[in-house]
């Protein structure tokens, strides 16, 4: 028998943002474009980069800012780990968002990541150099 209907459950790194039953359809995006899940569609995985998450149930349709993150479909259930997420109805104001604290924030944490790198090589360094001394 088809299902007709997904769970959606969106998890922050401190709560759960949203949990949603009757889900009918929604849109992702991924580092290759739009990602679309309708309730019979495979199981499936993928990395979702910030942008705008759709879902729509029978009550109403919803737009979320995504920070990066991943989808999990299996079955009729849908998880999606992110590490920020704004609700809202202005598409515009969501888009802005991403702008502003999304893509930023990952630019800043890019830099902060490329200089522990150099740090913990160097003291990878100096730890081989004092083992060998």
């Amino acid at each position: 028998m088809p299902i007709l209907r997904m769970n959606l459950k969106i998890l922050l790194p401190y709560k759960i943002f949203a949990e949603k039953i009757g889900v009918t359809r929604m849109v992702a995006q991924t580092d290759a474009g739009c990602f679309g899940l309708l309730p019979n569609r495979l199981d499936c995985a993928a990395t979702l980069v910030p942008g705008i998450l759709f879902y729509e149930t029978a009550a109403d349709s919803v737009y979320l800012a995504v920070d990066e993150g991943v989808l999990v479909k299996a079955g009729a259930n849908v998880l999606i780990s992110v590490r920020n997420a704004i609700g809202g109805t202005d598409l515009s104001q969501l888009r802005a968002a991403i702008e502003q604290e999304f893509i930023n924030l990952n630019e800043q944490e890019q830099s902060m990541r490329s200089v522990l790198a150099k740090m913990e090589s160097c003291f990878v360094r100096r730890l081989a150099a004092f083992h060998h001394a």
